[in-house]
């Protein structure tokens, strides 16, 4: 059969136009005309519509320990955002939020972020994206696509993508912020293009890092908290000569020594062929082993403390037994929607290993209630470049760096501290949902000042 094979689009006859080719005149013709347009967006919706920034007022307050946190934003990241956003400022001061995008959610997912920080009435928290694959995994055969070997052991669900995405169909049910995720990058830091609007403008992980860094006074430094990949935290290293004696300590949420051959496995479960590795370790291991043989103050907070804080039924219990803010409220939906998840459904079978990520802030937040138990031990990581073997955490004597390694902590105190610091009154949501934010839309502002007859 002799078919008529399209090979190329007509190009523009208007050789000044900035559109090279004709039909996308047409399509923008139709996306332009008011024939059949939208009913609604914001401004029509609701006749009140503003968007508001709110920022943290610090006057007459002590700052406490100032903390950057880098996260993948899997499902346990979004609740250890809320517990530092209610430690109290003089202990806990969050001056900035870096993502590893080679985690567990898709980029845009940074609106989620954007939506708690609004909720939280922190709009003042920059919030910068890193590299979307691991160190030396993009590769520039397949463009701006690129590939991940290790990203790739992400699920689509079981907490992977469109669960993380959405927070299981809960995000929602956030207010919306008016900072949104946008392509429109910065050129200084490796994006593709720029914008004369940098309030549109997504920051960039090593734009907020060095920034937050450059602010403090002669002096000081920032303890910086890991709870993904190490991407942004090597990437940082590598990049300034003398970026190490800016971190006063590194926090990292991961990593596994295991004790028992047989049954102290990791927590990589979509790659069968790899039984030692813990996940944030796996999905970057080249830069974890370069963070690891940093001279930095590391304290590793290893999978078998995760698991020791990852028991749903105790958690749910401490939350449920008073629920006072909308903060705590969201996060025991959340936290419900899991677990019924997980007792459902096989593929759900690993995800209470997200509960354990907010024990990492809990023990950088120096809790003495957990009563913490630390020791000195050697450790490295391989990064072989085989996914049986990658992302392994190895008591290593002769090459491996000391670090601070939790070796125990009080569970029982973990959970009831955690359900205490999300239920405290102070430092508590400005808006409490998006049907609250509805509601303010859709009511005239108070007249103040108006003479009365």
């Amino acid at each position: 059969m002799r078919v008529l094979v399209a090979e190329k689009a007509k190009p523009n006859k208007d050789i000044n136009s900035t559109l090279d080719r004709e039909y996308f005149i047409s399509f923008l013709h139709a996306l332009n005309s008011p024939h059949q347009t939208a009913k609604f967006n914001m401004k029509t919706e609701f006749p009140f519509y503003k968007e508001t920034l709110y920022k943290n007022n610090i006057k007459g307050r002590l700052s406490g320990k100032s903390v950057i946190l880098d996260l993948d934003m899997s499902p346990g990241d979004f609740v250890t955002l809320f517990y530092l956003l209610k430690m109290p400022q003089e202990l806990i001061d969050l001056k900035g939020i870096t993502i590893t995008a080679n985690g567990w959610a898709n980029a845009a997912t940074v609106d989620i972020i954007y939506d708690i920080l609004h909720m939280m009435g922190r709009d003042d928290i920059p919030v910068g994206l890193g590299e979307f694959f691991a160190l030396g995994q993009a590769y520039p055969t397949l463009n701006s696509t690129g590939d991940c070997k290790y990203r790739k052991a992400i699920p689509h669900g079981a907490g992977g993508y469109i669960d993380s995405d959405t927070l299981f169909g809960l995000a929602r049910d956030l207010p919306r912020s008016p900072r949104r995720y946008t392509a429109h990058n910065s050129v200084k830091y490796g994006a593709p293009r720029d914008t004369e609007h940098p309030e549109l403008r997504q920051p960039k992980a090593q734009e907020v890092l060095q920034n937050v860094m450059n602010g403090f006074e002669s002096g000081r430094k920032v303890t910086v908290l890991t709870t993904g990949p190490l991407t942004n935290i090597a990437t940082f290293l590598s990049s300034n000569t003398n970026s190490s004696s800016k971190i006063e300590q590194l926090y990292i949420v991961g990593g596994h020594i295991g004790q028992n051959e047989a049954s102290d496995g990791g927590n990589v479960f979509t790659v069968l062929s790899n039984r030692k590795a813990e996940f944030n370790m796996y999905l970057d291991p080249l830069a974890a082993k370069q963070v690891l043989a940093s001279k930095l103050n590391i304290t590793m907070i290893p999978l078998k403390i995760l698991r020791k804080a990852s028991s749903f039924t105790r958690l749910l219990r401490e939350l449920a037994l008073a629920k006072d803010t909308p903060e705590a409220i969201f996060v025991h939906r959340l936290l419900s929607r899991m677990f019924q998840l997980h007792r459902s459904h096989h593929a759900y079978a690993h995800i209470g290993m997200f509960l354990g990520e907010v024990v990492g802030a809990a023990i950088m937040a120096d809790r003495p209630q957990l009563k913490l138990v630390t020791q000195i031990r050697s450790v490295s990581v391989l990064a072989n470049s085989e996914v049986g073997s990658d992302g392994w955490t190895i008591v290593d004597h002769r090459n491996g760096n000391p670090i601070n390694l939790v070796e125990d902590i009080d569970s029982f105190a973990y959970y009831s501290h955690l359900s205490t610091i999300l239920n405290e009154k102070n430092q508590s949501a400005i808006i409490a949902s998006f049907s609250a934010q509805k509601k303010l839309w859709s009511t005239p502002p108070p007249q103040i000042g108006l003479p009365t007859l």
